[in-house]
């Protein structure tokens, strides 16, 4: 019976309970972005298949082009010379579709089940990415296709982010958040990593693979998101964490009525969410405007567009760069493209930690963005000397732009979405990170487009963009570095006030 035991025995098996679903919970958000970005990446590979120089290519014998064409093995339609604005308008049919529909479905994403909302979205993604394969096999050549193809695709894709970070706040405090979410965005770049190894088997056969077999395990996870995903710990009788205040913070709740401590204005997400299960709280979703209206959204979405701009260029172009300036086969270019994304894994843990340690978090951001505009200038001109600088300065370059990016999309859009303003509404997560994440949305949109206009007058003006995105984001958190460096000062006066008194008591 469960008075026989010990209080200590029940704490700790529902500890051992908790922390068991927490991580089932983690493990599974991160595999279902993991594929999200799986299958966003074969494009980036293929396009070095879509069109190569095909002069030391040996002829079939019933081949009827001419003997002067170098581009006889490209693919139709992109086997012109303005393939490079033919590929940058697949890669903006899929990321202006996206950016539009990721206002539109953190909305949705508020308002519906998160189990029913993500598993028809992984399940249609699937659907799309497959089909863009399948024009291979159907012997498509109309551009149209694949366009159409990517704008669906690109919708349907943006069921993914507001919802497995709304489904991550529900679960998990604001102690350690950055470092925690740091950890778990590395999906994004495990999920790339995949998805270029993946392609890279197919791309030099049957290219149309390298959609298809992503597309299937993604429509695959869809399935196991319906039959497994928990939105709230209390679906499954599990403890709402709590935020732990400190001392100071504990004795002003006591003073102040108003403010109860299961749903004091400061609190974590999940327990702003408990307490939205009350039903004397019966809290409203929030409007588009009034997440706009919380202080630092707007800094930071800004901030985000240029990020991912630089982020998405190098996410789309990198392998073609890197075929085109290196000289390496298709599969090599894309396999050496991967090392971008380990830096990536390894920028959003450091941001984590740093900003959790210092509370700053547009500082680690800034700091990062600064650094990253150097580093981008001397892989353009020194990276390609040597594989094993290429190597370096790729996991470098991959840990100061993709640090700041997930650093914003995770932790600053769970610290935003439970803002004191809020007083404990726990639906204006889902609004604030699609608000967040689909400005950036603009930038990944605009990135891949200017660099296939530019990239034809050489890719030095390509790295000279990107490396004004980088300083443009971070002059647009000036503001909040201030503000920053001030709460700073203001503690450490604090502090030494405090050290004096117990020093000379009275």
């Amino acid at each position: 019976m469960r008075s026989s035991l010990a209080p200590g025995i029940w704490f700790l098996r529902a500890f051992s309970r908790d922390s068991w679903y927490r991580g089932f919970i983690l493990l599974l958000t991160f595999l279902i972005y993991t594929c999200y970005h799986m299958s966003r990446k074969p494009i980036s590979i293929v396009k070095s298949r879509l069109h190569q120089n095909c002069s030391e290519i040996i002829r079939p014998i019933n081949d009827t082009h001419s003997p002067n064409d170098t581009t006889w093995c490209s693919w139709s339609p992109f086997d012109q010379d303005n393939y490079k604005e033919l590929l940058g308008a697949v890669d903006n049919a899929f990321l202006v579709a996206y950016a539009i529909g990721m206002f539109i479905s953190g909305i949705f994403g508020e308002r519906l089940p998160l189990r029913y909302y993500l598993s028809a979205g992984m399940l249609l993604s699937g659907l799309f990415t497959s089909l863009f394969g399948l024009g291979y096999f159907w012997n498509i050549h109309v551009l149209w296709y694949f366009v159409l193809i990517q704008i669906f695709n690109g919708l349907v894709q943006t069921t993914g982010w507001p919802s497995v970070v709304t489904c991550v706040g529900n679960w998990f405090g604001k102690g350690k958040r950055g470092f925690i979410m740091g950890i778990w965005n590395s999906h994004t770049s495990v999920g790339n990593i995949l998805g270029s190894l993946i392609a890279g088997v197919w791309v030099s056969d049957h290219w149309g693979l390298s959609f298809i077999v992503p597309g299937v395990i993604t429509a695959v996870m869809g399935i196991v998101t319906f039959l497994f995903l928990i939105e709230y710990p209390e679906d499954v009788d599990c403890t709402a964490p709590q935020h732990h205040d400190g001392p100071e913070e504990n004795q002003n709740n006591a003073e102040d009525p108003g403010n109860s401590p299961y749903c004091h204005q400061e609190s974590s997400l999940e327990t702003a969410a408990k307490c939205s299960k009350e039903p004397s709280a019966q809290p409203v979703a929030i409007s588009f405007f009034g997440a706009l209206m919380i202080p630092g959204v707007i800094e930071f979405s800004l901030c985000l567009l240029f990020a991912k701009l630089v982020s998405y260029t190098f996410l789309y172009w990198l392998p073609l760069y890197i075929f085109n300036v290196a000289h390496f086969s298709a599969k090599d270019a894309g396999d050496l493209s991967t090392l971008f994304d380990v830096g990536g894994i390894i920028g959003g843990i450091l941001a984590g930690l740093i900003s959790d340690y210092t509370n700053g978090r547009a500082t680690t951001c800034c700091v990062m963005l600064i650094l990253a505009a150097p580093m981008l200038f001397l892989y353009n001109r020194f990276g390609q000397n040597g594989i094993g600088s290429s190597i370096v300065m790729l996991i470098v370059c991959g840990a100061l732009v993709n640090g700041p990016y997930a650093l914003i999309t995770t932790a600053v859009s769970a610290d935003l979405g439970t803002h004191k303003s809020l007083k404990g509404n726990a639906k204006a997560l889902s609004t604030v990170t699609a608000i967040i994440d689909g400005t950036g949305s603009i930038g990944a949109a605009l990135g891949p487009l200017l660099a296939g206009l530019i990239s034809p007058t050489g890719w030095n003006n390509v790295f000279y963009m990107l490396i004004s995105a980088d300083v443009l984001a971070c002059l647009l958190l000036c503001r909040l570095v201030y503000k920053e460096i001030l709460a700073w000062k203001s503690s450490l006066s604090r502090d030494t006030g405090s050290c004096v008194a117990l020093t000379h008591p009275r």
